[in-house]
């Protein structure tokens, strides 16, 4: 159910200090768990939201609405993708409809708005997409954070060394969405496939509301190797028709991030689509017993195949199911639930076997999926798989965290033309 409240501007303008003022209040055992979920309905990132409702609502389907023996209310709330309205959303939640935890949101930049104000309401941030990496989980650690899925730069880590290892690419040029997600993947694909030999000579940065790319489409670089694309929602979709439109497709192989080609937009792609090769820590061909089961669910009940978004918000509602079990269903107070969700590892679920390092960050396998058609069907066809990828891949920990953020600018741009 969505609810929706209006919020004065005073309260708007309080927004820092409401959490510190909120009262302590005591749940009972046989009352439903209120759950705020933050989703996207609107906006150029619909389509992602569109599918994290529909993992969640095929968790708590499967559960009849229980998690752990608890009974589950459930109060959805529509980011439109900005980080404004995340917050007020965020606040709302949790002051008006007191959710006890949160699953969501969709953006990196959405997780980093909020994330603050949930450290100091003490409730738990379930996220289930969103991949920010290094200042949200390991230089500012937030006890109250717990990521279901990786980070951007946890999959174009490996990503970049397939490349450059695998299939021998030596001049690579990045064409990735203008914000932080988009700025993440990159660098840590060019990290990886710089250290592996590799040189990233050309960096484009389009809007993340972009609808024509053709003005970025004619300054790629004619002499590389490859090109990574970053996209999230339908911007992969539209980037690939405009890119094929320009003769290029077959011409130039396409690298890119898990959402390039999530199941959720290659049901709507053609041709042009063939051949790209991704990194993500799911695919809908994934053959585990769990995932085919999963898959088979969304099918029946949507009619298609399930993608990241799908199976990371379902994941995300494994995590709680986990938790509320460890807990016998009673939720004694927020520090119990926090300490619950950080312990928790998950053996089973659409994903795989997921264990958190002590970031809160998930370890997990990452997969290099190519886009094959398969009958009626466009597939992310699994390539090869690097098992137990974590967030600093093979890097020391204490001097990835010593070192910038990954960024427009960090890594640095030491081979761009």
């Amino acid at each position: 159910m969505v609810r929706t409240l209006r919020l004065s501007r005073r309260r708007i303008l309080g927004f820092a200090a409401a959490a510190s003022l909120l009262p302590a209040k005591s749940w009972g055992a046989t009352e439903p768990l209120r759950v705020g979920f933050l989703t996207v309905a609107t906006g150029p990132l619909a389509a992602g939201g569109k599918q994290m409702e529909e993992g969640l609502a095929q968790l708590l389907k499967e559960r009849d609405n229980t998690l752990g023996g608890r009974k589950i209310e459930l109060f959805t709330a529509d980011t439109a993708g900005q980080p404004a309205t995340a917050r007020t959303k965020t606040q709302e939640l949790v002051e008006r409809h007191e959710v006890r935890v949160i699953i969501g949101p969709l953006a990196t930049f959405e997780a980093l708005a909020i994330e603050g104000y949930l450290a100091q309401a003490q409730v738990p941030l379930i996220t289930p997409t969103s991949a920010a990496s290094i200042d949200l989980k390991a230089r500012k650690p937030n006890p109250w954070v717990v990521h279901a899925v990786g980070t951007a730069p946890q999959i174009t880590h490996p990503l970049g060394e397939y490349a450059a290892k695998t299939l021998g690419f030596k001049r690579i040029a990045t064409l990735a969405d203008d914000f932080t997600y988009g700025h993440e993947g990159v660098g840590g694909f060019q990290r990886s496939f710089e250290d592996a030999g590799g040189k990233i000579v050309q960096k484009l940065w389009p809007p993340l509301n972009a609808s024509d790319y053709g003005a970025f489409i004619a300054q790629i670089k004619p002499d590389i190797d490859a090109l990574y694309i970053g996209f999230a929602g339908v911007n992969g979709l539209r980037f690939l028709k405009q890119f094929a439109d320009y003769g290029l497709h077959g011409k130039l192989p396409v690298l890119g991030n898990t959402t390039s080609t999530d199941e959720g937009i290659l049901r709507n792609m053609g041709d042009e689509a063939l051949g790209v090769v991704t990194a993500g820590w799911y695919a809908a061909g994934l053959e585990t017993e769990d995932n085919r089961r999963f898959v088979e669910a969304i099918r029946a009940q949507y009619g298609h195949d399930p993608g990241f978004y799908t199976a990371g918000t379902y994941t995300a509602g494994l995590f709680l199911e986990a938790a509320l079990k460890a807990m016998n269903g009673e939720v004694g107070s927020q520090e119990s639930l926090r300490q619950a969700l950080r312990a928790t590892r998950l053996d089973a679920g659409p994903i795989g076997p997921i264990r958190l390092d002590e970031y809160g960050t998930p370890i997990l396998d990452v997969h290099i999926r190519k886009v094959e058609r398969r009958g009626d069907r466009l597939v992310n066809a699994i390539v090869t798989t690097y098992h137990e990828v974590g967030q600093f891949w093979h890097y020391d920990a204490g001097k990835f965290l010593a070192e910038p953020v990954y960024s427009r600018d960090y890594p640095p741009a030491r081979y761009l033309e």
